[in-house]
């Protein structure tokens, strides 16, 4: 019996890796690579060459479209665990409600709707790695569990007692400031540190300028086979308005202008419309005015904007709920919240008394090119 069980069990997993092998290849095409020469980007790829060949967790933060889903591709590829997909979970793209069987996995009828049993992606990741995006966004219930399978490497199934071991290596990443999350309780401060074992800060596209030439003339190659079109030129002007805008969006939103830039154009010149400079991350105020709706805002975010009730913000924040109500339409028109570049968690006392409000640089890099009064493709790498 137990030995059906258990080739019924291998049964499943191989046929739910085989459904998201072929997911992965579709969601996959046409994404771009790790490209660049700047010292900023150096520096990740010395950590990743470091971190790669170990089974240890690993935990990337930066900011949204920074390409930390690449690194952690890349920390994959170059690990013992390669021949295996690497199993990707986006923790805010799952409601709370179901996000705990997508992880460990269900039995037939664990609860009114579970109809079949269902293989967890951490199973699915057995002997591979599973990449944890918007670590930050987890709900509080489900990281005891997460905890427990950093500690003890067991899960158990949503309706069933029994553990399985499972050898899996964790990469998790956000954008979130953790430190912020802990203070405001919703980030569980020993699932931070078990997490924290090799963190690795993915630098804004803005602090490495240098690399914009390079990461557009790959996209340029991407879309003209997309679109059966030719480019051989960007203009000088363009590709240092490129370089100089602050890109908030990073290199998802560079992608985004080469794509409707090849789009529109019609020689074999392209020609770029640059989004107006932004001042937005050019630095946060210091005014505890300023810092206090920072850390509602977060608080808000954390609770999914609800302020009443048990799990609403104002209990969280020992406010009235009254006292939320405007304050909560004015921070969620608020840029997101700048994500922590370190894991070192300063005392309660100074988090307290700071708000728990950690800065990240707000400069542009000094990184500067010369470019050529046109940069031809052959010249891409010094344009």
């Amino acid at each position: 019996m137990r030995l059906w069980s258990e080739v019924s069990r291998l049964k499943d997993k191989l046929q739910v890796e085989k459904v998201y092998l072929r997911k992965e290849l579709q969601e996959r095409t046409g994404t771009g690579l790790v490209i660049g020469e700047s010292p900023a980007l150096r520096r990740v790829e010395e950590q990743v060459q470091q971190v790669a060949p170990t089974n240890s967790t690993v935990l990337l933060l930066g900011e949204t479209g920074s390409g930390k889903e690449m690194f952690a591709t890349q920390i994959h590829e170059l690990s013992d665990r390669h021949s295996r997909p690497m199993v990707r979970v986006n923790c805010a793209a799952i409601p709370a409600t179901l996000i705990e069987s997508e992880l460990f996995g269900r039995e037939r009828g664990a609860y009114t709707g579970a109809l079949a049993r269902q293989i967890g992606r951490f199973e699915m990741a057995d002997h591979s790695t599973i990449f944890l995006d918007e670590i930050g966004d987890l709900p509080l219930e489900v990281q005891v569990k997460l905890l427990r399978v950093l500690e003890e490497r067991q899960i158990e199934r949503l309706g069933s007692p029994r553990p399985i071991r499972v050898d899996t290596r964790i990469i998790a990443a956000t954008h979130r400031d953790l430190e912020q999350l802990i203070a405001a309780g919703t980030f569980r401060e020993d699932l931070y540190y078990r997490l924290c074992v090799f963190p690795i800060r993915v630098p804004p596209l803005r602090e490495r300028a240098g690399d914009i030439p390079l990461l557009v003339w790959r996209f340029v190659e991407e879309f003209a086979t997309a679109f059966g079109k030719q480019v051989d030129s960007i203009s000088k002007d363009d590709m240092a308005a490129l370089q100089q805008y602050s890109w908030p969006g990073n290199i998802r939103e560079l992608r985004n202008v080469v794509e409707r830039a090849m789009i529109m154009g019609t020689g074999r010149r392209l020609t770029f419309s640059v989004p107006a400079a932004s001042t937005a991350l050019a630095g946060r105020s210091a005014k505890l005015e300023d810092v206090e709706r920072e850390h509602i805002r977060t608080v808000l975010e954390s609770t999914g904007w609800r302020v009443r009730g048990v799990d609403g913000a104002a209990r969280r924040l020992g406010l009235k709920p009254t006292t939320l109500d405007e304050p909560a339409v004015q921070a969620r028109a608020q840029a997101p919240a700048a994500s922590s570049s370190h894991c070192v968690l300063t005392p309660a006392w100074v988090r307290t008394s700071r708000a728990s409000v950690t800065r990240r640089p707000g400069g542009r890099s000094s990184t500067s090119t010369t470019a050529p009064l046109e940069c031809s493709q052959e010249e891409r790498s010094s344009c």
